[in-house]
Formats: C-alpha cells, structure tokens, sequence
C-alpha cells in the first residue's frame, strides 16, 4: 500500500494528512473552510484516494495561510506515498465538465514542479474560498509533490470551474500515478 502521513505545525496552521492511494475515495476532512473541504473530497473521490486531513488555522485572518499549508501537506504526501515511482504511469490528463464549465488537466509526476494555470473567477470568493486561492493551492500542491500540472478551465460560474479543476485534477492524478509497470517510467532511471 502507498500511503503517507504529514503534520505541518507553523504559528498559523496545524494540518495532519493521511493519504492512501490504492483506496476508494474514503475521506475525512475538516480545515475550517467549508468550500475547501468540499474540493477535497470531489478531489479525493475523482482519484480513488482514501484521505483524511484536519486542519487548524487562523481563517479569522483569512483563508490565505490554511489553504496553502494544506496544499503543502497534500503535496508532500503525494511525494511520499508515490515512493521511487517505480512502475507508475507517470503521466495522466483528464477533461471533466461540470455543467457549462469545462477543465482540462495534464499531469506529469516528473520529480519537477511546475505549474501552468488558466482560469478566470468573476467573483472574490466561491462560499468561505477565495477565488484566487484555488491556484495558489495547487501552486503550493506542485511545488511539494514535484508533479508538473497545467490546468485550463472555461465556463460561467465559479463554483462549476473551480469544482470541476479539483475532480479532473483527481481523474489525472488516478491515472498518472497507477502502477502499470515495474520500472521506473524515464529515460534517466529516476524521477
């Protein structure tokens, strides 16, 4: 089984995740903010991830700090749980509309981060979410997992484009990180 087990503790957050990847979308979370746990739980599912995360921080302020460290978390056991990434697919991609809302991403577990985001919000804030937050998440998610990630999404409504960006995120991340193989998917023989 590929799992991990992260807890980032700073003087504004304390996240603790538990991430299984051969699972079946089992989830526990709570990080104060209604609208994240949501997306994590689309996202979850969509992967066929089991996910636990329980996050504490200062959502008084705003969401800004919670949200990146969970993203930070979330990446770092993605890293882990993936291991030497011996026999992955390594690359996944998945296209997921959701009403008039349409995503598309492309996912490479490359040992690189990057991140490539192409999404407009007409609005400031999808319940208790910032609309800008949802990039920085998956920009701090990239960073920590060393995944290169681009992600386009068109439609109207916020809550459609940002919910359908997290559930194509979990189709390429299931596809790019099941094993298929025994080896390690580069010519250089690590990732």
């Amino acid at each position: 089984m590929r799992s991990a087990k992260i807890s980032r503790k700073t003087r504004e957050t304390g996240v603790d995740i538990r991430l299984t990847l051969e699972g079946s979308g089992n989830t526990d979370i709570n990080t104060g903010i209604s609208f994240l746990d949501h997306m994590l739980n689309s996202f979850a599912k969509h992967a066929q991830f089991d996910l636990s995360v329980s996050a504490a921080g200062d959502v008084s302020v705003d969401d800004h700090h919670t949200v990146e460290d969970v993203g930070i978390a979330l990446g770092s056991a993605l890293a882990k749980a993936l291991g030497d990434k011996k026999g992955i697919a390594r690359f996944g991609d998945a296209r997921v509309p959701m009403d008039e809302a349409l995503a598309t991403v492309a996912v490479d577990i490359s040992g690189r981060s990057y991140l490539v985001f192409e999404a407009q919000f007409s609005g400031v804030k999808v319940g208790d979410l910032s609309t800008q937050m949802a990039k920085h998440f998956f920009e701090s998610l990239a960073n920590n997992a060393g995944i290169t990630l681009h992600m386009h999404v068109s439609g109207e409504n916020d809550h459609h484009k940002i919910e359908a960006l997290f559930k194509a995120f979990g189709v390429a991340m299931r596809r790019a990180s099941k094993v298929s193989g025994t080896e390690v998917p580069s010519t250089k023989g690590v990732l």
